[in-house]
């Protein structure tokens, strides 16, 4: 895991020269494994496996300088005027380039940390010593601050986790706290504020709307320039490793590699799952001029051939068209394919013990040895296509936005796919009056009915089913998430008192279309993080160009007309490429794939049922009152069984078990020197149970 920390106090000095060797070594704090970037009064430090070109900082003086962490395209020359601007406020130059990266500005005693559009690359702050630390990593901070943990938090996240006002800006860690998507943190001699940089659309006035092709054009320059900014990055091999032992009966290179839990391949490559997101950035980046091999002539065997790797799920069926797709796709000769077959070995809930211990909880922590067996296959640095759907998709909830602007003729194509999907010629009807219903009806009163709706299990349950009733779920300014059913009713209380607490704040008030898209979003960038710490590859680097700010800013653009049409995003995508000038597309592009996913999801569970049970004997959710052990054991049956439940919601529960239990049975802190914490974050290994 690799994060930068840094802390901004009223005290002159921290001591952190002696974190380099001085006298004052003794009485120092200074995370473990770190690299010092500037020192005192206001210190930052890079800590993990970075990269050299991973990593830099402009200076002007001693007390005005930047620092960029993560993969940006912009030269030092635009990255000394990005800090000029910077000093005079203008934050929104430092998020304008190509790339995922964090940024750090110091301009005299004032600090300034910007986040990301979409989530990301977040960051976190905690009261400490007088001042303010801050961290992309939360755990760090609770190493610092030797905080508990935050059991209200974990119920919000399972009972609502894409609503932003449950979660408010709290962490699984009492006192360390996330700054929203969007917004940038100035530290000014220890005191902190917490702002946007980013316009918000107003819900009075609709905003102005740009030609549908402009806006195509403009996703399609973002998503190109943030490919070329992987592609003309340094290249790097991975660290050496013991030589391959030759060749095996049945195993070809890639499964060699992978079994001696070896590095990636150098260079450069793209997961290639027959899907359009994938497929997108697998054809741009094999027709983008980039720089072959490393440094050292790694990887320059196959000249610039792109490694695309698609992984063949054996235990699964209904594929098939996938991997054609994918097979039609690595036709192109610049592609070097690779298929990855998983077993039962690879299904979802397989190998729970192992896997590293994250920052947060995420549903990817039950498939992290799944997207493990398909990464070690792949290159030191890998294009995924995630985050396509959040970003480019329209959210059911946009059809309000549409009514809103009084644009009823754009809800008829996708509100006549809806009724053929269901076959119900009384959806048009219904799907309309939600989302007139959802347009009139005030931010304040939709999040208090949310919090009524949570404590009330029939209309839960009501709400699962068939395409139709996930829709018009969807059609609510808050809705209770799917393990939301099997949480205990005093955690659900808690988490309606959050929802009516945050309805009484002031707040800017978007439109609730896009609301809730923002919202779908930062949750899965949240989750996104957590899939890169749980399926870690030594010496990987993923890389997401759907997430990139600039991709996210040009998505945004995007008409909600032109969003909610049938197909959408394959169109768009397909349109991208063919701006970059790839025509020639395989029969199917853009069909959906859920079903394949969810067909592996129940298959995982049936066969790890008996370690499902085992896991929830004792659980740790029960011992902090969040669920009831009996009800989970029932549900996780009932499920293997083929009752109809929702397999996400208990995969949520799974997922939040394990890392608590990864968390509490941790040793270690983040810190070093006399003068650190003497006790890890959650002192004492004990989940504190919540009182109401």
């Amino acid at each position: 895991m690799r994060w930068l920390v840094g802390w901004s106090s009223t005290a002159a000095s921290f001591g952190t020269a002696g974190s380099v060797g001085s006298a004052d070594e003794g009485r120092t704090v200074h995370p473990v494994g770190s690299q010092l970037l500037w020192g005192d009064p206001d210190p930052l430090w890079a800590v993990g496996d970075w990269r050299p070109d991973e990593v830099r900082v402009i200076t002007v003086d001693p007390f005005t300088r930047l620092a960029v962490l993560g993969c940006c395209a912009a030269t030092d020359e635009e990255l000394r005027v990005g800090l000029f601007a910077a000093r005079g406020g203008a934050l929104r130059h430092l998020t304008a380039w190509a790339g995922s990266y964090t940024v750090v500005v110091q301009s005299g005693r004032r600090v300034t940390v910007v986040g990301d559009l979409a989530g990301a690359r977040p960051v976190f702050h905690t009261p400490w010593a007088n001042g303010t630390a801050y961290a992309t990593a939360a755990l760090p901070l609770a190493d610092l601050v030797e905080a508990q943990l935050d059991i209200g938090h974990l119920a919000a996240l399972l009972a609502c986790p894409d609503v932003p006002e449950a979660l408010r800006d709290s962490t699984p860690y009492a006192g360390v706290r996330r700054i929203p998507p969007g917004h940038a943190l100035i530290l000014r001699e220890g005191s902190r504020e917490i702002t946007g940089y980013e316009q918000v659309a107003s819900l009075a006035v609709a905003a102005a709307q740009v030609d549908p092709e402009r806006a195509v054009d403009g996703v399609r320059d973002a998503l190109v320039e943030a490919v070329r900014a992987r592609l003309t990055a340094p290249r790097h091999a991975p660290e050496t490793l013991p030589p391959d032992p030759g060749p095996v009966p049945g195993m070809g290179p890639a499964e060699r590699r992978a079994a001696r839990g070896a590095a990636p391949a150098p260079g450069i490559g793209a997961d290639l799952s027959g899907g359009s997101a994938s497929a997108t950035l697998t054809l741009l980046a094999a027709g983008l001029p980039g720089v072959p091999g490393t440094i050292l002539g790694h990887g320059t065997g196959a000249g610039e051939r792109l490694l695309a790797v698609t992984f063949n799920d054996l235990s699964a069926r209904g594929h098939g068209p996938e991997l054609e797709r994918a097979g039609a796709i690595a036709a192109n000769p610049r592609l070097h394919h690779v298929v990855v077959a998983g077993g039962e070995e690879a299904l979802p809930y397989a190998d729970l013990e192992s896997g590293p211990l994250t920052d947060e909880p995420g549903p990817s922590l039950i498939t992290s040895e799944r997207h493990r067996l398909r990464l070690a296959s792949g290159s030191a640095d890998h294009l995924v296509g995630d985050g396509a759907r959040q970003v480019l998709d329209a959210h059911p909830a946009r059809l309000a936005d549409l009514l809103m602007d009084r644009r009823r003729r754009h809800l008829v194509k996708p509100v006549a796919a809806l009724a053929r999907a269901d076959g119900s010629v009384l959806i048009p009807f219904t799907v309309y009056r939600a989302a007139r219903r959802l347009a009139r009806t005030p931010y304040r009163t939709g999040i208090e009915a949310a919090a009524v709706l949570l404590r009330d299990r029939d209309a839960q349950h009501a709400a699962e089913g068939s395409t139709l009733d996930a829709s018009l779920a969807a059609l609510t300014w808050s809705r209770p998430g799917p393990a939301a059913r099997w949480l205990t009713g005093e955690a659900l209380a808690e988490v309606s008192v959050r929802l009516q607490e945050s309805a009484l704040r002031p707040t800017s008030v978007q439109r609730p279309g896009e609301a809730r898209a923002r919202a779908a979003l930062a949750r899965y960038a949240a989750d996104h993080r957590v899939f890169e710490q749980a399926a870690e590859v030594r010496s990987q680097r993923l890389h997401a160009p759907f997430l990139d700010n600039q991709v996210v800013r040009a998505a945004r653009l995007l008409p909600e007309s032109l969003r909610v049409q049938p197909g959408a995003r394959a169109e768009i995508l397909r349109t991208v490429l063919a701006g970059a000038g790839i025509h020639d597309l395989p029969d199917g592009w853009g069909a959906p794939s859920h079903t394949t996913a969810s067909a592996a999801h129940h298959q995982g569970l049936r066969a790890s049922l008996p370690s499902l049970i085992a896991l929830f004997d004792a659980p740790l959710l029960a011992d902090a009152g969040l669920v009831e052990a009996r009800v989970v054991r029932k549900a996780l049956r009932a499920a293997a069984e083929g009752e109809r439940l929702p397999l996400d919601g208990l995969a949520d529960l799974v997922s939040t078990e394990l890392w608590l239990r990864r968390l509490l049975s941790r040793r270690g802190s983040c810190w070093t020197g006399t003068a650190a914490p003497k006790q890890r974050a959650v002192a004492g290994g004990v989940v504190p149970r919540r009182s109401l």
